[in-house]
């Protein structure tokens, strides 16, 4: 794992210029590559690349980047893997391709020299983000992973192009503009992260997911990137060629899929190890690669103070069970307080994600011993895991039916009872009512059903599922209210039911943009590469072709990947209330950090960027502070915008 940097320019500067501006971006990113640092120039077309190095596999200088092909066509910084690297090599040795060293990077370049760029790519199974600069057609080539684990960032003005790994790389580029996004900020309150190809800047976009953006031309507006590889078409696919066995092939196929993908995770010249919830997905990851290997895996998990929050027993069971190297930490509220400061730092684009905190505490612990941990990331995306699928699936279904006068009567009596009231009714109910006692955060629940009630379609609907504020833009200065991340997902595909939809919204967006950028810059902030098998590109093909019952049966989600785990983890110990990975915010903002809290939303701190609007903000303060069965996210959100604009907008 690594960072990269580079530029791409019209002014003419010298080679030695160009080369030092590419490194001092990429000196930013020293985090995500500690044990070696390298730049290009090429004078003649104002190109420049710069790169930090993790050392993952060839740990020689036959690793270094940047690295030009043979012939010095090509010449690329890679921050990544290309797992299936070993099989690509021995087709170009068959075909004439002599070989230096035994990185994956000399690899991706012969394979460019041999295919082409955009023929090349597609026959990579792996995580990367890759910049590569074609010397014959004087063409720069940015090219991103099929699911979006790797980022890449771009800026661009007239006559300038900067790129990187990260966005403080391009804020040491030769130029920034550092203009906010109203509407991006408004999509960052209500999702707790900004949906791509958006970023916080107007002048900066993400590439997205399976694209290839080529620049020939940078005086010239940056053109539109084109997709090699889409979750749209993988769906067309699938259900032109849905799975047919029964479900004991099913099984056997994932699980076949599934231990190609963790076998090839394995391979480096480092230390591997796996981080472990003691969940459904990462205990999969784990059973299969202590299947692969001759010796227990070391794996890490944490455990926290408040039980509501700790996966720790549960991960040292399974790890016993089987026979792992097993650390375990135990996290006070105090120790994770100590990173809420450094949060703006580690994630320079604003996220809200509060797992970040425990993402990033698991991943300190497990650098103390490897370089390289898998993770089960991508389970409950692909295989239907969330509860809000079958939620989603009851409850807008049977409020679309209800006449509109009705549900909008529904949705004005839930809102005029707080989240506290909710919580109280919920607490007398449950004497009589046993069943209650699984209902965790009863009040927010069903105020998310009157948030819900309140819209009319089923795009509106999930919207407001996935929302911390429902109307965000309310708060910021020149917000427009812009939808379409999850919208555009969920309209237009007739041939999908609802579930499908609301899936394919989440593989669209919410993985990229929230769960796999807080895994790799919290894994990245210590030098840790993560590696996510689930999300092997293959098995999403697999997931895709699979129908509905083998995702959701009997009211229960990721039925299919249980039962792969079943067959190595007894059911009892693994079967239990999805918990997830996240910690108390909503009491630490009305305890520990409402100090610091209600500083950076003190009037005179929300008026330093003028884009966030202090009326409602201050309300909504107010309100939470008030009602304690009120969420916390929304809140932390504004916090951590607030937090963010005073690290890198001073």
């Amino acid at each position: 794992m690594c960072g990269l940097a580079g530029i791409f320019a019209t002014n003419g500067e010298s080679q030695a210029t160009l080369a030092c501006a590419a490194l001092r971006m990429a000196e930013q990113l020293e985090h995500r590559g500690p044990d070696d640092t390298g730049s290009w120039a090429d004078q003649a077309s104002s190109v420049a690349f710069g790169f930090r190095r993790l050392s993952i596999i060839d740990l020689s200088e036959q690793g270094h980047q940047p690295m030009s092909s043979a012939s010095g066509r090509f010449t690329v910084v890679f921050n990544g893997e290309v797992y299936n690297h070993g099989e690509l090599r021995e087709d170009l040795e068959r075909a004439g391709w002599a070989f230096r060293g035994h990185s994956d990077t000399e690899v991706i370049l012969a394979s460019f020299e041999r295919w082409g760029v955009a023929d090349a790519v597609p026959r990579f199974v792996g995580m990367f983000a890759i910049a590569a600069w074609d010397a014959e057609t004087r063409s720069l080539s940015l090219i991103r992973d099929r699911l979006g684990i790797k980022p890449l960032y771009i800026y661009s003005q007239p006559g300038l192009i900067t790129f990187g790994s990260e966005l403080k790389a391009l804020y040491e580029g030769p130029a920034f503009d550092r203009e906010l996004d109203p509407d991006a900020l408004a999509d960052f309150l209500r999702y707790l992260y900004i949906p791509a190809p958006h970023t916080i800047f107007r002048h900066v976009r993400k590439l997205p997911p399976g694209h290839i953006l080529t620049v020939s031309d940078p005086a010239t507006e940056l053109p539109d990137s084109d997709a090699y590889w889409s979750v749209d078409d993988v769906v067309s696919r699938g259900l032109a060629d849905p799975f047919r066995g029964s479900d004991e092939e099913a099984i056997l196929q994932l699980e076949d899929h599934l231990s190609d993908a963790v076998a090839l995770r394995m391979y480096a010249d480092v230390p591997v190890g796996a981080l472990l919830s003691g969940g459904i997905d990462s205990s999969t990851v784990v059973a299969l690669m202590q299947q692969h290997s001759n010796i227990p895996v070391k794996t890490y998990s944490i455990a926290f103070e408040e039980a509501e929050h700790n996966e720790g027993p549960h991960a040292a069971r399974v790890a016993a069970h089987l026979g792992t190297d097993h650390t375990e930490l135990l996290v006070t509220g105090e120790d994770s307080l100590k990173v809420v400061p450094d949060l703006s730092e580690i994630f320079d684009e604003p996220l809200a994600d509060p797992s970040q905190i425990p993402t990033f505490l698991v991943s300190r612990l497990a650098r103390r011993e490897v370089t390289v941990a898998l993770s089960g990331d991508g389970g409950d995306e692909l295989f239907a895991g969330y509860n809000r699928y079958t939620y989603g699936e009851r409850v807008i279904g049977r409020a679309l039916r209800m006449p509109g006068v009705v549900r909008r009567a529904v949705a004005a009596g839930i809102g005029s009872v707080s989240s506290r009231s909710w919580d109280r009714l919920h607490a007398m109910a449950t004497p009589l009512m046993p069943g209650l006692r699984k209902q965790r955060l009863a009040g927010e629940k069903v105020q998310k059903l009157g948030h819900l009630m309140g819209w009319t379609s089923e795009p509106d609907m999930y919207r407001s599922l996935m929302s911390a504020w429902q109307h965000p833009e309310l708060m910021v200065a020149g917000g427009t209210g812009r939808h379409g991340a999850f919208e555009g997902a969920l309209e237009k595909r007739d041939s999908l039911g609802l579930l499908h939809r609301m899936m394919l919204a989440d593989q669209l967006v919410y993985l990229p943009d929230d769960l796999l950028a807080k895994v790799d810059r919290a894994s990245m902030a210590v030098s840790l590469e993560a590696r996510v098998p689930i999300l092997d590109h293959r098995v999403a093909e697999f997931a895709w072709r699979l129908p509905r019952a083998l995702k959701i049966r009997d009211g229960q989600g990721k039925w299919l990947l249980r039962q792969v785990l079943y067959r190595h983890v007894p059911k009892e110990m693994v079967d239990r209330p999805k918990v997830g990975f996240s910690v108390p915010i909503g009491s630490w903002l009305r305890g520990p950090l409402r100090e610091w809290a209600e500083d950076l939303l003190a009037p005179t701190s929300l008026q330093r960027t003028g884009i966030v609007r202090s009326e409602p903000v201050r309300r909504a303060w107010a309100e939470f502070q008030n009602d304690p069965g009120r969420s916390g996210q929304g809140i932390w959100a504004l916090v951590m915008f607030q937090a963010w604009s005073e690290r890198w907008l001073n």
